[in-house]
């Protein structure tokens, strides 16, 4: 199985609204490839948290890394558009 095909069957692994050979199938693919577990365990994890209707409050540090990362590539953003547009 290759990512894609994970990928294109992850919304209802998480479900479980596949066959148990095509669970196997894809359980077998995370069992070797990091990178669809990563998908796979975020996904599932943002999927609880939206779920749950909880408010989950990010530590000021990590709220500040992103909001500075964001500022950070929106003005990048910018700039390359408007060199762009001369």
């Amino acid at each position: 199985m290759k990512c894609n095909d994970f990928l294109k069957e992850l919304t209802d692994y998480l479900d479980g609204t596949i066959s148990e050979g095509l669970k196997a199938e894809l359980d077998e693919h995370l069992h070797w490839c990091r990178e669809c577990h990563v998908v796979m365990n975020t996904t599932k994890k943002t999927i609880e948290i939206y779920r749950d209707n909880q408010i989950y409050e990010l530590p000021e540090n990590l709220r500040t890394r992103l909001q500075d990362a964001i500022m950070t590539k929106c003005a990048s953003h910018k700039h390359t558009k408007k060199t762009s547009d001369k």
